[in-house]
Order: structure tokens, then sequence, then C-alpha cells
């Protein structure tokens, strides 16, 4: 395993002197950018001057970064109810760029950019790969997808401006994405989870030794992922695998980022100031106790977000960094407050089926979560896919298998589930966001 590169201590690189201020000097900086900005979105955002006029507060009366818990939330909803353009705070002249969201109800939501957000976006996108160990002088195969989906576009940006050689692949055709991994000798990939998970699969097939080539560093977003999936990441390309966060409501990815000690991601709070709530009641939670996580941009000037609800489900993590960073880290999110799925009365979410699955030996975390309905009683079957050796083995080989999964996702969730086990290359691969669920519940 390889951690940064360079003599020097990691707080002497320039890209990441932000990361190490000091709190008071944060703080003054933060409660300046967040005047600023409660006040553009206020005259220029109706919404937000509506909202912040129902509840009897002006920009006037943000003293102090506690005030921010005064101000009302915005909803994704918000987004979707005022398409287009109805949360931008920037005429049209001064937008750059528009990025929209892969809704999969109705339309898209849209997101805008003035330059100077783009520079934004590069900066924090330079930090969050200087904190992952990349450098000037690597070279990074983005494997996130272009176009409409911030994912391509933010990544490239960033790794170019830290001196990294780019290689724009995008996602899909996964056997050319293998054979330009390894003749352009690519040392850090940018890829989702399980679009990392279909490559490492995709090689084995073709006989491809993955420990055989130079890649160095993972960076994996864009969907919620398990400690033991990143264990069989690393293990299976012997590389590091970081964790990156972001959202395009927010800016995209870059939001924050792992550092080289995998202990929470630290949130770029310069730029976007982090909170955590009660997802019932809204109150902010005392530091360190788990809530949902919502995000005010500090410095976005095209469309402003004030206490933007994610709906993921984290909490700061209190002690210091070993890393030296001085930005609030928060632990790695594994679930959403709207991806709960209720079976039988019981509350539980996909990556506890991942986790569960993944603590069994010749188990693979390749699974789909299949909901019906049967005399007015949720039914859960989960279908797991068997390895190829697996396959051809003894059924008795097999049957114990089957039972061993079916006790450890009993244990993890508590509920019983029908476990079924199928061919190799059953279940279909994702190259952006996986589908985790299938709910025939309604049909």
């Amino acid at each position: 395993m390889t951690t940064l590169a360079g003599d020097q201590p990691e707080y002497f690189n320039p890209v990441s002197a932000p990361d190490f201020l000091m709190k008071d000097q944060l703080q003054r900086l933060q409660l300046q950018r967040l005047k600023r900005i409660v006040k553009r979105a206020y005259d220029n955002v109706e919404l937000t001057r509506n909202r912040m006029d129902d509840v009897g507060i002006n920009p006037e009366d943000i003293k102090t970064l506690a005030d921010i818990s005064k101000l009302p939330f915005v909803y994704k909803s918000d987004l979707r109810d005022t398409y287009p353009y109805g949360l931008f705070a920037s005429p049209m002249s001064e937008v750059v760029r528009l990025h929209a969201s892969s809704g999969t109800t109705g339309k898209p939501t849209v997101v805008a950019y003035t330059q100077d957000d783009i520079d934004v976006w590069s900066s924090v996108m330079q930090r969050a790969f200087a904190s992952c160990g990349v450098h000037a002088g690597d070279i990074v195969q983005n494997s996130y997808g272009y176009g409409l989906f911030t994912g391509g576009l933010g990544a490239h940006y960033g790794a170019e401006a830290l001196g990294a050689t780019v290689i724009p692949v995008s996602g899909g055709n996964t056997d050319r994405q293998l054979m330009i991994m390894k003749d352009f000798g690519a040392n850090a990939l940018c890829a989702t989870p399980s679009y990392f998970l279909h490559i490492i699969d995709r090689a084995e097939q073709l006989g491809i030794d993955l420990k055989d080539m130079p890649l160095r560093v993972g960076i994996s977003g864009a969907e919620p992922w398990s400690e033991p999936m990143r264990t069989h990441c690393e293990a299976a390309a012997n590389m590091k695998a970081y964790d990156i966060y972001g959202l395009s409501e927010i800016i995209g990815p870059g939001v924050g980022s792992e550092c080289r000690c995998q202990k929470g991601l630290h949130i770029f709070e310069d730029h976007f100031y982090p909170e955590i709530i009660d997802p019932e009641t809204g109150e902010v939670l005392p530091e360190g106790q788990e809530g949902e996580l919502v995000l005010t941009t500090l410095s976005k000037d095209a469309m402003p977000m004030i206490r933007y609800r994610t709906r993921d489900i984290t909490s700061f993590i209190t002690e210091p960094c070993e890393c030296g960073r001085t930005l609030r880290r928060i632990n790695r999110i594994g679930r959403r407050s709207d991806d709960m799925l209720v079976i039988r009365g019981v509350n539980l979410f996909p990556s506890q089926i991942e986790s569960a699955l993944l603590k069994v030996e010749n188990a693979q975390p390749h699974y789909q979560i299949i909901l019906t309905k049967e005399k007015g009683l949720d039914q859960l079957e989960i279908e797991v896919e068997l390895t190829a050796e697996m396959f051809s083995d003894q059924v008795s080989k097999i049957e114990q298998l089957q039972k061993k999964i079916t006790h450890a996702i009993e244990t993890t969730i508590g509920i019983s589930a029908k476990i079924r086990l199928v061919e190799p290359n059953t279940i279909a691969r994702s190259e952006g966001k996986a589908k985790r669920v299938i709910d025939k519940r309604e049909q």
C-alpha cells in the first residue's frame, strides 16, 4: 500500500493549504462568506426570499455562524418545483455551464455554474485528489460519466488543475477500459464503486491481473459503499481505495474527501458549511451524534444552496485527524434517509445487505433485492451471484453457502429473507450508480 509521495509533511503542499487553517481563521472566513451568500440568495432567488420572510428573518440577522440554524431548509423537490432556472441567483449571461441529475421520475434537477463557481469546483477537486495521494505527474483514468452528470467533468478539471495527466475515458466499454489502463499506465482510477467492482470482475474473466498494473489509487463516490467492499477492491488491485463525497445540487464531487488515513471524509467547509440535524425534527444535533447532513454553499454564485437537506445519514468525527487537517470529518455515508426500506415493520438499508454478504467467504458483492407482497405481507428476496468455481462445485457446498448467507443477513437486518443463488454474471452490471432494489409490491 502506498501513501502520499514526497519527503515533506502533507501540509507543505500548497494545494492543501486551506485544509490546515486554524479554527478561528476558518470560522471568520465561513461567517464572511455566509453573510454574503445569504444576502445574494435573498436578493436574487424568490423562493429563498419568500421563505426567509415567512419566518421573519433577513440577511442582516446573520451575525454569527450559529445564526445559520434560523434559516429555512432547501429540499430537492424545490429544484424540481422551480425547474429549470428558478433557483438561479445569476443572470444567464453569467452562467457558463449547466449540469443536471439523472432524475428517475419526471424532469431532471438542473444546476448552474458561473466561471468563479467552476474555479471553486476545480479547486476543491484538486484538494480532494491531493488528499487521496494523487499528485502532479500521475496518470488518472477518469471512468466517471461525462455529460450532464457532474462526476466526469468535476474529476477531470480537478485532476488537470493538480498537474496530473487525465484520460477522459468515461464509463462503459470495460474491455477497452482495461486495455487503456494497461497500455497508458494509469496509476489512479476514478469510478463509481459498483463500476469499479465490474472492472475487477471483467479483468478476472479476461485473465488480467490488476496487481500487475501500476494502479496505486482508486477514488470512488456517487453511491454508498461499505468498508468490506473497500477491502475487496484494495486486495483485488493492490491499491488504496478512497471515498469521495459530493452531490450535484451543491457542486458535484468535491464536497468532501478521505485523506490517506481513511478515517472519515474531510468536508471542504471553507466552501460548504456542514450541519447534522435530526431528520424528523430538523433540530441541529450535538457534534458526534448521527443524523442527516445539511450543507450550505458558501461561495457558489450561480445557484446558492442554503441549508440543503441531503438526506444522507452520517455524523461528525470529533477527534482530530492524524493527517493534520483541521477541516471537520464525517463518517462514510452508508445510507440515506430516503432509501430506507420498511419490511414487515423493520427498517433496513441496501448497504446492510452488502456488508453482511461480504462477511461470508465465497459470497460475491453482486446482489439484487426484490420486494414483493404475498397475502398482504411483504416478502424479501435477495439474489446473490455465485463465483464460477462455486457454481461448478458440489450441491452440498452451494447449500452450505446459502445457509451461511441466510444466517449472516438475518443476523444483520433482524428479519428472514429468501436467498436465491444465481449463476455468474446473471445480475446486471452498472456503469454508473448501481440499481440494487426492485420493488414489485405495488405492481
